[in-house]
């Protein structure tokens, strides 16, 4: 299976056009991200809300490096990102030293607050961020090639992504990264035993940190720019749905969840004004209701696949889907026709004409009239025929239950409640 993935990773150039292929980049360097960002949070149960510091660390020290000695570059091209993961490892080193003094909601507000910090301070220091503009230059040829197309960018960062993401998952093998999930276990029973506590978690705080800014150096190389926009606190909380949204239980969760909401962002970006406000849904729907996330979602259909039979479970899934769709579309229709009948626009369309019937609005390639019974019918029919299929899929999984614990015991499935 992860090789028919990395084979068609390898082979997307050939089937992409050059957009999807940039975006394909985008999505690389978001799942690194992503992973990097899960060491700390996943692994060792310490929660960011600040990485986009080294992240962003390791942009301007790609850029610098790219720059230095007349322009020639410090590094080959492709050698560049090592560049940001040092960067990234100094800085980490040394912000996770002060931040780890501390855990939980505190350890939290520190890490924020030092890229808050880098955030304020980067457009005044000029000399080191460019200021407002902040810092470009040029991908230099090397070895034989130019990286001035899209295609080289993409083999570029796909290597990078996938060497990186191969090496976070051997350390997570390690007993440094074994110790690590001690750390979000039980961190008091760790010291008990004798273990550094806080130069675990400053350790772990720094790798975390590191393969962060290699993910800065390629979108820098990528970009062949960088600014203060990079400290964002939008970077550090896009990272945290990314991971929370794949799932911080699985290795390969959070990058699920970042190459998904990148292509979202990409294709829904254009579409809608409200995309943010479906993200944020996404969010919280995750949370309440798969808080193992994405990957947790499709482990469970592969595990109670094999459990109780595909065949048994397709009217499960099936019921889901539908439940899914209906839902969903019935949502975008009232979040799109509520903005538009809400905008500036509209309103002053409306009043131009006193007493005239408000201008219909396009929703699905369809005009709809504000006054028309048929307007509000819709979305509530596909609202309610959608809660209703979630009701029969609920139904149907009971049912599945009871039926193979009658077929596994060889007697009528007995609930908590039924028990003596």
């Amino acid at each position: 299976m992860g090789a028919a993935i990395v084979a068609l990773l390898f082979a997307l150039p050939i089937i992409l056009s050059p957009s999807l292929l940039n975006a394909s980049i985008q999505m690389l360097i978001a799942a690194l991200f992503a992973c990097a960002f899960n060491l700390l949070c996943g692994q060792a149960g310490m929660l960011s809300f600040g990485h986009a510091a080294y992240f962003g660390v390791g942009a301007f020290a790609s850029i610098h490096a790219m720059e230095a000695l007349g322009g020639t570059g410090l590094l080959p091209t492709p050698l560049l990102p090592i560049v940001g993961g040092v960067a990234g490892l100094v800085f980490g080193a040394i912000a996770g030293w002060f931040a780890t003094k501390r855990t939980g909601t505190y350890f939290a507000m520190i890490t924020l607050a030092l890229a808050e910090l880098m955030h304020a301070l980067a457009p005044h220091l000029r000399s080191v961020f460019g200021g407002e503009a902040g810092l470009s230059s040029m991908r230099m040829p090397a070895w034989g090639f130019n990286f001035g197309d899209s295609t080289q960018q993409y083999y570029l960062t796909l290597i990078w992504v996938l060497v990186s993401l191969a090496l976070l998952f051997l350390f997570t093998l390690t007993p440094l990264g074994r110790l690590a999930l001690g750390l979000r276990e039980n961190s008091h029973r760790l010291r008990f035993l004798g273990y550094d506590v806080h130069r675990l978690s400053t350790v772990v705080f720094a790798i975390s940190a590191m393969f962060s800014g290699v993910a800065g150096g390629l979108q820098a190389i990528n970009n062949e720019a960088a600014n203060y926009v990079v400290f964002d606190a939008g970077v550090s909380a896009g990272v945290v749905l990314n991971s929370y949204i794949g799932g911080v239980t699985m290795f390969l969760g959070p990058a699920l969840g970042a190459i998904i909401m990148t292509f979202f962002s990409y294709a829904v970006s254009d579409l809608t004004r409200s995309w943010l406000l479906y993200q944020g849904m996404l969010f919280v729907l995750v949370m309440m209701f798969m808080p193992t996330g994405l990957s947790g979602m499709l482990r469970w259909v592969r595990d109670n696949s094999v459990k109780y039979g595909l065949f048994r479970m397709l009217p499960v899934l099936a019921l889901w889907i539908v439940a899914a769709l209906l839902l969903s579309v019935g949502i975008v229709f009232l979040v799109e026709y509520l903005q538009q009948m809400f905008s500036q626009d509209y309103r002053s369309m409306a009043s131009a004409h006193p007493g005239a019937p408000w201008p219909t609005i396009k929703v699905f390639k369809s005009d709809w009239r504000p006054g028309a019974f048929t307007t509000w019918l819709f979305p509530a029919v596909l609202l309610i025929v959608g809660s209703l299929a979630v009701h029969l899929a609920r139904q149907a999984w009971f049912r599945l239950t009871e039926i193979f614990a009658l077929d596994t015991n060889g007697s009528p499935y007995r609930g908590e409640g039924d028990q003596a």
